[in-house]
């Protein structure tokens, strides 16, 4: 019986394929189906599927966890490991990994590693189950969790040993009875998947327990404006930062979108004290963000990154203000090239609830995406196993410090803070001349040669000239 079942399928099969073939080779372009693959290799599956979404809405669409793109070119930059010139570290000397934000705080934020869990808001985002299950795994590794723009959830704030709370443009952290239950407040002016455009939840889809956290009345939207009320000038974000400071003693950051207007908007936080400086790359995720700010808006995180801690050094600030690096990171070699570069830590977004989902996405495929486990508004939020998820992110951030530790060895490092750019090497000229790391093309002693027969083709062109010398508006 068995056989004559499988041979009426592969005579079935066997059949509707030929079918298929034959329409395709007889059928003109415009009445067969294979006119999709041309049309999709020039617009692109994503695209395509995106155009019908506007079409059929009428409106900004919303796409979950960031842009698609690969902007920063982490492969293109590798570690040295070491032989001879200078020894590996020996298998049983500990690696240090511990980094701390906000070193001259009065309450300073010690992390057993430098990896964090994002911010990413309870209800405009995340459901209570996802947001509980991040924090304890955050305590369970030794590392912080982000409220995201919320107000204070008592259910994190307990679950979390380390919570870094997020000053935020739509005011549900900004009242003292809150951020002083912090241990580290973030001004929250932008991120990378959104820059610093406004959003909106519509009443109908917050339910009470969003309105209990939030503060909102009956029928009232949840509304993140583009600008952080009561902050028009820079005075006014210096003497937020120095009140913050005064009040809380907890490290005091700031949090941007990452843009080539980089060392502009640095310039204001180290004047007005900051402790510590998130930045976002374009390739930041979101719980939903319009695609034209996922993909055409920012400065990718590799970059933004390097010309932080530049400004941070060239200032001689990078020992007060610790850079924190975000936006795409999603694996160990790609933080630990982050801290090579000069971030102090990193946080994680889409590769946590990655980690936070893990085997329980089977209970969501083939009719449903994993993310609806973990979002607020979500169909399976209820499903999710709290306690499971939450070791399977504490496992997920221990295996990434494991990691970083090996290539710490490798390049006979003891601590992860040492590793710096001279451990690195590019495989690209033009990273390389970006970054100020030494191109793995040629011998330390013929870079500069190198670079000199080479400098007309990194040579700025006029129009890109002028426009760095145009007044910022």
């Amino acid at each position: 019986m068995r056989r004559l079942i499988e041979g009426w399928i592969r005579s079935a099969l066997n059949e509707t394929v030929d079918k298929a073939i034959l329409r395709i080779v007889r059928d003109q372009y415009t009445e067969n189906l294979f006119e999709m693959v041309p049309a999709t290799r020039k617009v692109g599956l994503t695209n395509l599927a995106e155009i019908a979404m506007r079409a059929n809405q009428g409106t900004p669409i919303s796409r979950p966890l960031g842009s698609p793109l690969h902007f920063s070119p982490w492969e293109k930059l590798l570690f040295n490991p070491v032989h001879l010139f200078r020894f590996p570290t020996p298998e049983n000397v500990r690696i240090q990994t511990a980094v701390t934000i906000g070193r001259r705080a009065r309450k300073p934020l010690t992390l057993s590693m430098p990896v964090m869990i994002a911010a990413m808001s309870f209800g405009g985002a995340l459901s209570k189950s996802a947001k509980i299950a991040l924090a304890k795994a955050a305590t369970a590794a030794g590392t912080a969790t982000n409220t995201g723009e919320a107000g204070l959830m008592e259910e994190e704030r307990n679950a979390a040993r380390l919570l870094i709370g997020q000053y935020n443009r739509g005011g549900w952290m900004n009242s003292p009875e809150a951020y002083m239950r912090l241990n580290a407040i973030e001004i929250q002016l932008g991120q990378g998947a959104q820059g610093s455009t406004s959003q909106r939840t519509s009443a109908k889809n917050i339910g009470n327990d969003f309105r209990e956290v939030f503060g909102l009345a009956e029928g009232e939207d949840a509304v993140i404006h583009s600008r952080l009320p009561g902050v028009d000038t820079q005075d006014d974000f210096i003497r937020l930062v120095r009140r913050l400071r005064d009040e809380t003693g907890v490290p005091v950051g700031l949090k941007i979108a990452a843009t080539h207007h980089l060392e502009k908007e640095l310039q204001v936080a180290v004047e007005a004290g900051v402790d510590f400086v998130t930045v976002d790359g374009a390739e930041g995720g979101t719980h939903g963000g319009a695609p034209s700010l996922q993909d055409d808006v920012g400065l990718p995180t590799l970059f933004a990154v390097a010309r932080a801690a530049a400004f941070l050094a060239e200032k001689g600030a990078a020992s007060d203000v610790q850079l924190i690096a975000t936006g795409g990171l999603i694996t160990p070699g790609q933080m630990l090239k982050a801290i090579a570069l000069g971030a102090d830590a990193v946080y994680i977004g889409t590769a946590a609830l990655m980690a936070l989902a893990s085997e329980q996405m089977v209970e969501t495929v083939p009719f449903e995406p994993p993310t609806s486990l973990v979002v607020y508004s979500g169909k399976l939020t209820s499903e999710l196993n709290i306690d499971q998820a939450a070791a399977n992110l504490a496992r997920y951030l221990n295996a990434c410090a494991m990691e970083m530790e090996q290539v710490a060895v490798s390049l006979g490092k003891t601590s992860l803070a040492d590793i710096s750019k001279s451990d690195l090497c590019a495989i690209d000229p033009f990273v390389a001349k970006a970054t100020g790391i030494e191109l793995g093309y040629v011998a330390p002693t013929r870079q500069n040669r190198f670079f000199e027969e080479t400098a007309p083709f990194f040579a700025p062109s006029e129009d890109t000239a002028e426009r760095s010398q145009a007044p910022l508006h």
